[in-house]
Formats: C-alpha cells, structure tokens, sequence
C-alpha cells in the first residue's frame, strides 16, 4: 500500500511534499472543509483560507462574519462555526499548537473521532484509524462485509484497525487508505487491476465488490415549504439580514423568510416577518436540498420602511461576497435578480 501510495498519491494544497512534514494546521483545515465535500470543490476554499488566515491564531483572531462569509457556498455551516471556536480554543488553551493525540485533539470542539484520527496519524504520525466512506467501501470489500451500513460500522472500523496494526509511517498509510478509495476502489467500476490488495481482496474474490458497501435503503426525505421576500429600493438595493437564534444558518445572513412547515397550504396562508406593502409573486420559486429535507420556497416582492429585522442591511448584487449568504439565498436572489412578477 505504502509502495503504491509513494507513485500514486495526488498532488493536494494540503498535502507536505515529499520528506517535509505536514503542517497540523493545514491538515485540521483540510479535513474540516472536506466533511461531506469534494476534494475539487474545496480546493480554492482551502486556499483562500490560508491566504486570509495563514496561522490558527490568524483565523482565531478573526471576525466569526469574515470566516462564515468565507465559508459561504460549502455548505453545512455548523463545521464553520466549530472552525473557528477551535481555533479560538487552540490559540487560547493550547498555546497555538493542536494536540499530538487523539484524545487530546476530541477535547476540541467541532473534533469527533474520525477528525481526531485524521490530525493525529497525518500531522503527527501517530498509529491511529482514520475511517472515512473511502476506507469504509475499501474494508467492507476487502473483507467482504455484506451487513449493511450502517449495522457494519463495527466490523469495518474493527477490519481497518486490523489491516492498520503495526504499519510503518502511520500518516502515510492514512492518505493512503483513503486515496485507494477515491480513485481506485470507486464506487462504480472499481480499477482492481490498479489495485496494490486485489490479491487478498475476498470481496472481489467471490465476485460481489461491486455491491459493496451495503445500505439500508432511504427514506423518503420530507419536504417543508415557506416563502422568501425580495425586498428592493430606488437604489437598487435590496435587504438582507442575519438570521437569529440558534441551529440551522445561525448567525448568517439572508433574505427575509418565513418560517418553513411541511404542508403547502399552510405555507401560502404564512405571513412575511416584516410588513411589506405592493407584494407580488415572482415567477419561479427556490428548491433546495438539505440532508434530513428537501425545501421549496415561493419568492415574493415589494417594499417596506421597516427595519425591526435583526441586523438589517440594504445591499447591491456587487456586495454579495462581502456576506455569509448561503447556497439556498443565493439561489433565491439570481432568481430575483433575473425573474419577472406574475401577472395578477
């Protein structure tokens, strides 16, 4: 694996060159921005955070809105408030330095045992089990594991720790376990002629590793409802603000929303959080995706003098990026930027 990994391992931003070792930092970043992300997509990201933030101390000293703006299009905000209260919590507690061991490194916030594993084998060469859904479809292949994820979590972890034991040069064979995964043991047509362990692969040995991993099906994801307001000026601004409270894009900016409930009607009867006057409907409205529900939103337009919104801001579409807007509102405001009111 290690030999394999030596010729075939790609070339990242985060990744130390050969004979240098790699900077915590960096790794910590880099596995944070990739939870639930492609390694394409968060490439530029990582980069522009290193450019704005090139220390953990520079991105704790920073503003929460820079780094969410920063942040805006990656989605899964939560990870960014936790980027941030971690490296608050290195820079303060740690003297600047992240923890060496995977115990230390899960006092962390916004650290769980898969992130803990990464730092510590990867940055600090530690002998620790890093167990992304690469290394769960390799091990669930090579061991032939056909309970389905995620009853066979247990077994997987329990196999990669086997195949991980007494391995030299820990952190590489981490980016190694992963890398196989991500480009060879794919999920569709696996190369296993390119494999370094097709010999002792017991998944492909009884013809079944293309099946591999297993899954409980899906459920059906809900869907919820509500409406969104574009609400513009003779200036050609229009308003946003920061959204309130806790959970879901807390402390991000956005149109003005209803709240979002399952049933469509009940939606269509939701009043607008703020009095607007000459409302209108716009034709098209906004669908996203989230992980536990689908959204659909009915975009609506008109005017207003009041500002009760927490934190209100009247912005121009040349502003944009100087705001934590998610995905899901820049959706709605191309939508609004290029749309047309229905006609009555």
């Amino acid at each position: 694996m290690l030999d394999w990994f030596d010729r075939h391992q790609r070339v990242m931003p985060w990744r130390a060159v050969k004979g240098r070792r790699p900077n915590p930092y960096h790794v910590w970043l880099s596995e944070i921005t990739l939870q639930q992300t492609t390694v394409i997509t968060v490439g530029p990201y990582f980069l522009k955070f290193i450019g704005k933030w090139p220390t953990v101390q520079d991105l704790a000293a920073a503003q929460l809105d820079d780094v969410l703006a920063a942040w805006a299009g990656l989605g899964y905000y939560a990870r960014a408030r936790n980027l941030h209260k971690c490296a608050v919590a290195v820079a303060d507690k740690c003297g600047g330095k992240f923890p060496r061991d995977v115990d230390g490194l899960l006092d962390l916030p916004g650290i769980g045992p898969y992130t803990a594993a990464a730092v510590s084998s990867i940055a600090f060469d530690q002998p620790a089990v890093a167990v992304d859904g690469n290394v769960e479809r390799v091990v669930s292949r090579f061991f032939a594991i056909e309970d389905p994820l995620p009853l066979s979590k247990p077994a997987i972890r329990a196999g990669a720790a086997k195949l991980a034991d007494g391995v030299g040069r820990p952190g590489d064979f981490t980016q190694a376990f992963m890398e196989l995964g991500a480009t060879v043991c794919t999920p569709r047509k696996p190369k296993c002629t390119l494999c370094p362990w097709r010999d002792g692969c017991a998944g492909r040995k009884a013809g079944i590793h293309e099946e591999l991993p297993r899954k409980l099906p899906k459920s059906v994801k809900p869907v919820r409802y509500g409406k969104v307001y574009w609400i513009s000026n003779a200036r050609g601004e229009f308003l946003i603000h920061k959204r309130a409270g806790q959970g879901l894009y807390e402390g991000m900016y956005q149109l003005p929303t209803t709240d979002w409930v399952t049933d469509r009607k009940a939606a269509a009867a939701l009043p607008p959080p703020v009095k607007i006057t000459r409302l209108q409907p716009l034709e098209a409205e906004v669908r996203h995706s989230f992980t536990h529900f689908d959204l659909v939103l009915d975009i609506w337009t008109g005017d207003t003098k009041n500002t009760t919104l927490a934190q209100p801001v009247w912005i121009t579409a040349k502003k944009l990026d100087d705001y934590a807007l998610p995905t899901l509102m820049k959706k709605a405001i191309r939508l609004c930027l290029n749309g047309k009111t229905k006609t009555a």
